[in-house]
């Protein structure tokens, strides 16, 4: 039984866990195989001699006077057989045999003592690397589980799973590689170390190591968004006005960050300058590309929206938008990248939609259209005198409850909207263009008759004419009377003429430059 002892220190000192956990699982073990070879209900015990190593087994019972229960009571009188001192009470221990333990009994103790040594290896490695998440630690390539890498740790194994290495990188055994602590679970089935080597904390790790400003506070990191083996973005800032925390980073002739770029298997560093502004920190962060300017959409959903110049549109998303992914996840703001003619065609049809809204439906209730049917129009979501306009009678009377009648009132409630415009067109035109407009003719065709003096003459248009046309007369030739023309009718005139005809191309054409002009500008 000498074995057996040596046999718990030797396996307490590999898996570095206390002996007496070990000790307490063989107990335990010899427990229940001799529940498991005696078949009983009894109470048993089992000791270990510190002397010699051995460990003895007993069966626990309790004298009693009368004995009720035989499995766990005794009587008195075979009590003081075994223990003469014993008393009414008293627990009497009666030795069992262990040799008498069979092959089935010892190979359920064995699996016993394995499955407490596990539990309690498990207990020791989570209370040694639970608190040390995101710490650097070196690593032994031990063995390969398909895609899967086992490493050696020292005092235990870790696993580097497939989704957490990069795609540029790959071992053999007994290769040394870095890596960072990315969980630590006492409840798997394998290691309950997970390390990672394409977790971002591994390139921080990696700068703390290689540069003695971040090691002694002087550039602190603020930030690191990186795809393996692809890019990594790192923000640092400074909190020495003399030190440039870009620089201190890249080291001189980019020693300092070549070395972490060799060990990262070639992977695309951008080293950022930290911002407080979102602002500046988006301007820095999407680099290499130059950034025209930036909007904030929303502050407190964190939005915004970047323009870039056309040509930088391409380098400022990136390889599968690559760039601004990451600029997003550094900055943890949602970014949207727009060009300068994208942001222009944006603004313009912006101001085409405030230019033009379409009037609604319910305009038409003034034509005579029932408030009924103009509800049942918006129902069916024609929302607009533009939209009702354009659809074919056929098509309203697929409208359910639309008739033919109610599809002729549509009609005329649309016509009746529509011919205000017509009417307003020639007052829209000016009503200064209406006189010489009347006047012309009569110079240019028959003579108009002055009316004689006394006639009545009716109210209409040939009186105005008349009139208008005596103006233009008297401007041209003033009578002998000596009688002032009038300057003031006659220049007013002139200048509505002038001010119609100028504007007429001119300002058309001004409204097509404008657009892009003020879409830009916003």
């Amino acid at each position: 039984m000498e074995t057996i002892f040596q046999s718990i220190e030797i396996l307490s000192k590999e898996k570095g866990i206390d002996p007496q956990i070990v000790l307490d699982a063989v107990k335990d073990a010899m427990l229940i195989a001799a529940r498991k070879h005696y078949r009983t209900n009894e109470d048993y015990v089992a000791e270990m001699d510190a002397k010699t190593g051995a460990i003895q087994l007993y069966s626990v019972k309790k004298a009693a006077e009368p004995v009720i229960d035989a499995v766990h009571e005794m009587t008195l009188a075979e009590a003081k057989r075994i223990n003469p001192e014993a008393e009414i009470g008293s627990e009497i221990r009666i030795q069992k045999s262990t040799e008498a333990l069979g092959r089935i009994s010892a190979q359920t103790a064995k699996q016993v003592i394995f499955q407490k040594v596990r539990e309690a290896e498990r207990e020791t490695v989570f209370n040694e690397y639970s608190g040390r998440t995101g710490e650097l630690v070196n690593c032994t390539i031990k063995r390969v589980e398909g895609p899967d890498y086992i490493l050696d740790l020292g005092k235990t194994e870790a696993k580097l799973p497939k989704k957490e290495q990069s795609r540029l990188e790959s071992y053999s055994v007994s290769d040394r590689v870095r890596c960072v602590i990315k969980l630590v679970d006492k409840s798997s089935k394998g290691p309950g170390v997970l390390v990672s080597r394409a977790a971002p904390e591994l390139v921080m790790r990696l700068f703390e190591q290689e540069v003695p400003e971040i090691y002694d506070g002087t550039v602190t990191i603020k930030g690191c968004a990186r795809e393996a083996g692809e890019r990594t973005k790192i923000a640092v800032q400074s909190r020495d006005r003399d030190v440039d925390s870009v620089g201190a980073c890249v080291g001189m002739k980019g020693m300092r960050v070549q070395s972490i770029i060799r060990e990262l298997r070639g992977e695309k560093i951008d080293i950022i300058e930290y911002s407080d502004d979102p602002v500046g920190f988006a301007t820095h962060a999407l680099s290499p590309a130059k950034v025209s300017r930036i909007s904030i959409v929303n502050p407190i959903e964190k939005h915004m929206e970047v323009i870039v110049d056309d040509s930088q549109l391409s380098l400022a998303i990136g390889k599968k938008g690559q760039n601004v992914r990451l600029a997003a996840k550094l900055l943890g703001w949602k970014i949207d990248i727009k060009s300068e003619e994208e942001k222009r065609q944006e603004v313009e049809s912006q101001m085409a939609a405030l230019v033009a809204p379409g009037a609604p439906v319910s305009v038409l209730i003034e034509y005579g259209l029932a408030e009924n049917l103009v509800e049942r129009l918006l129902e069916t979501g024609v929302g607009t005198i533009e939209k009702l306009g354009g659809m074919t009678p056929e098509q309203l009377e697929e409208i359910q409850g639309v008739g033919p009648e109610m599809v002729q009132r549509i009609l005329d409630a649309v016509n009746a909207y529509y011919s205000q415009f017509e009417e307003q067109a020639p007052e829209g035109a000016g009503e200064a263009e209406a006189e010489p407009v009347a006047a012309a003719p009569p110079a240019a065709s028959e003579p108009v008759p002055e009316p004689a003096l006394g006639d009545e003459v009716e109210a209409g248009a040939a009186v105005p004419a008349t009139e208008a046309a005596g103006e233009a007369a008297l401007e041209i030739a003033p009578p002998g009377g000596g009688e002032e023309p009038v300057p003031a009718e006659t220049s007013e005139t002139g200048e509505q003429f002038g001010t119609i005809e100028d504007a007429d191309s001119p300002t058309h054409n001004q409204s097509e430059s404008v657009g892009p002009e003020e879409g830009r500008h916003q």
